[in-house]
């Protein structure tokens, strides 16, 4: 019986289409591995030779089910179990945001995001601890968000009011939120000092940045909000 189920499951597995057994085997069986290198370059080779199957390779990689489950649990956890989850979702999301792109040729929209790290921006968990936790988390995934999408043409435009009006105010919130409120200086910007376990601090940074990358004809769209 077990040979013959062996025997099932090998066909099955052969009669699978090719580029879902690339992509199949380029997971590796340990996630701290990261992604097999030599089966990554046979699924690139194939795409570069028969593009018209990127679609199915793109859709194939669960892409939006896993963002579409992430946002349902993120709706749902409002334990203190969240920042477990929110420590995995921001690393995935840093990354990304920190990968150089010479010509991204896709549209993109953030909305998912932004309202998702503002929301963490003004956790009033019960715990400071956890609290302040899910309030950098979702700082830092704003930094992110502006650091992606200023310098990419083909982004949905972030300096609408849409998202500038979470944006703005949930930075804000955590500077004002300060016990002993200390400006920093220009030179304290780039996460020395504790900064990271400091959501004040860190949301200022973050709007100094952001005031930073906005063009002339942008810059009201951050004064707007700070003004209301």
């Amino acid at each position: 019986m077990g040979l013959i189920k062996h025997c099932c499951c090998g066909c099955c597995s052969a009669l699978r289409p090719r580029y879902k057994r690339l992509v199949d085997n380029i997971f590796p069986a340990s996630p701290q591995d990261g992604l097999v290198k030599s089966n990554m370059e046979k699924l690139t080779f194939y795409s570069l030779s028969s593009p018209e199957k990127l679609d199915r390779i793109g859709e194939y990689l669960f892409v939006i089910i896993a963002m579409e489950a992430m946002d349902q649990l993120l709706v749902a956890c409002h334990s203190q179990t969240l920042n477990l989850f929110v420590e995995s979702f921001l690393k995935m999301f840093v990354r990304f945001a920190n990968i150089e792109e010479d010509t991204p040729s896709y549209h993109r929209r953030y909305d998912f995001f932004v309202s998702k790290f503002s929301a963490m921006c003004h956790s009033n968990h019960s715990d400071k601890t956890a609290r302040d936790k899910i309030r950098l988390a979702g700082i830092q995934g704003l930094q992110g968000v502006i650091r992606k999408t200023v310098s990419d043409d083909l982004v949905e435009n972030i300096w609408e009011a849409q998202h500038m009006d979470k944006i703005v105010p949930s930075l804000l919130y955590n500077m004002q939120s300060a016990e002993k409120y200390e400006t920093l200086s220009c030179m304290d910007t780039d996460g020395r000092d504790g900064m990271e376990d400091d959501p004040p601090r860190l949301a200022e940074a973050c709007l100094r940045e952001l005031v930073g990358r906005a063009s002339f004809g942008h810059i009201r769209s951050v004064l707007r909000p700070v003004l209301t």
